[in-house]
């Protein structure tokens, strides 16, 4: 650990999150840190896994929020904070501002999921909501800004929230100074940024990666072009990385500091949540999974010990229902076929005794009778079933079609 290098050259500082981690002693909390025996035997050194879906807020959104919002006037606290936000974000302003005795208002999107419209209201926030996309809801809360003289809180592009999220880099070297490798996803680059500003000037022999979504990764295409470049129309199930452009600041800080910027899939996104789940026991949201996502993705790339930041764990229970199914589907542990049997009594019952033979656990079955496809005798059953693995699957499918039945997946 004494491999510190100053670096003057970004607004942020070490001294900045050194700064920081002393005014968020006795609020944020330091994390644990986690070993996960399967990850480390697929990549092949030790993986640890750093919980900040533990944090309070369920996020470490709550780090930078708080040290932005310490680091007001006076005045400027008396005209209170606005803030926009689909989820971490605004429970992260809301909870700092009630600590901080400072009035806030915080605009959600209408699709915004409900337990995270009440947490921000539990946390002592005025929710209004506001759009059908986040734009809008940034645009939103920018004029309630000109309107009233609140402070706009931004999520990742202020010096203030780069520090505090940046805390999480000193964290790690206390709780793992052999670390080599530092896994964080990315979204508009606060915490990316943050984290390399610290463990840069202090241990710059440690590798970076940077995680985005393939369908939301705006930072490879800002990076090759030398500036923030928008992404039109961002797509992913992971939310809190979900950011169309790059923030200014952080953009710098990444570009400098970050050593490697990976793209996940959907597919691999499903499975690394699903894998903290039964694994590792945590409850992580897709955008938090998402350095898992690319050590499930290339695990022979990655050097030892390696340092997986799970961002946060809001996850709205329906879209984890989703996930969860999409996952065992990526993992080939759910199979969901159609096929076309006889119309006569015990027709079901014999076709759920195939299945019975081969071990595949039945979720749901689903039986039409009417469709004008069908034939007079016929009946179609749409089947979900619980399967082992891809291999299993393809055993599944086989028995079917060895017993007569023709399946459709």
């Amino acid at each position: 650990m004494n491999h510190q290098r100053p670096d003057r050259s970004h607004p942020v500082t070490l001294d900045d999150v050194r700064g920081a981690q002393k005014m968020l002693a006795g609020v944020a909390r330091v994390t644990a840190m986690e070993g996960s025996r399967h990850l480390s035997q697929l990549v092949g050194a030790p993986v640890h896994l750093k919980c900040e879906n533990l944090q309070r807020t369920g996020s470490f959104k709550l780090r930078g929020a708080y040290v932005r919002i310490s680091g007001l006037l006076p005045e400027e606290r008396a005209a209170g904070v606005v803030a926009a936000s689909a989820g971490n974000h605004a429970q992260g302003v809301a909870l700092a501002s009630s600590l901080l005795g400072v009035r806030s208002t915080v605009f959600m999107p209408t699709g915004a999921p409900l337990p995270k419209v009440a947490a921000t209201r539990e946390y002592g926030a005025e929710v209004r909501m506001h759009g059908q996309v986040v734009d809008e809801t940034l645009a939103a809360a920018q004029d309630h800004a000109r309107d009233t003289g609140a402070v706009f809180i931004h999520p990742f592009d202020h010096p203030d929230v780069v520090a505090g999220q940046g805390t999480i880099g000193l964290e790690i070297l206390e709780q793992c100074p052999e670390v080599r490798t530092v896994v964080v996803g990315i979204g508009g680059g606060g915490l990316a940024a943050g984290v390399a500003v610290a463990l840069k000037a202090l241990r710059p022999d440690v590798k970076i990666v940077g995680v985005q979504a393939a369908g939301a990764a705006a930072y490879p295409p800002s990076l090759a072009a030398g500036r923030p470049v928008a992404v039109e129309r961002p797509v992913t199930m992971a939310d809190g990385i979900k950011v169309g452009r790059p923030g200014d600041l952080p953009f710098k800080i990444v570009g400098d500091l970050v050593d490697e910027v990976r793209t996940v899939s959907e597919d691999e996104l499903s499975s690394a949540l699903l894998l903290c789940l039964e694994r590792a026991k945590l409850v992580v949201e897709p955008a938090g999974a998402s350095p898992v996502a690319a050590l499930l993705g290339d695990p022979g790339s990655f050097e030892g010990p390696v340092v997986a930041l799970l961002s946060g764990g809001n996850v709205d229970p329906l879209l984890m229902q989703r996930i969860l199914r999409h996952g065992m589907a990526a993992a080939g542990r759910y199979l969901s076929l159609r096929l076309r049997l006889t119309d006569r009594p015990g027709a079901l019952a014999t076709l759920l005794g195939v299945l019975s033979v081969v071990d595949a656990n039945v979720l749901d079955v689903s039986h039409a009778r009417t469709d004008p496809r069908l034939g007079l005798t016929e009946a179609e059953v749409e089947l979900h079933l619980e399967t082992k693995g891809p291999a299993h699957c393809v055993e599944v499918a086989a028995a079917l079609r060895d017993a007569g039945y023709i399946v459709r997946d």
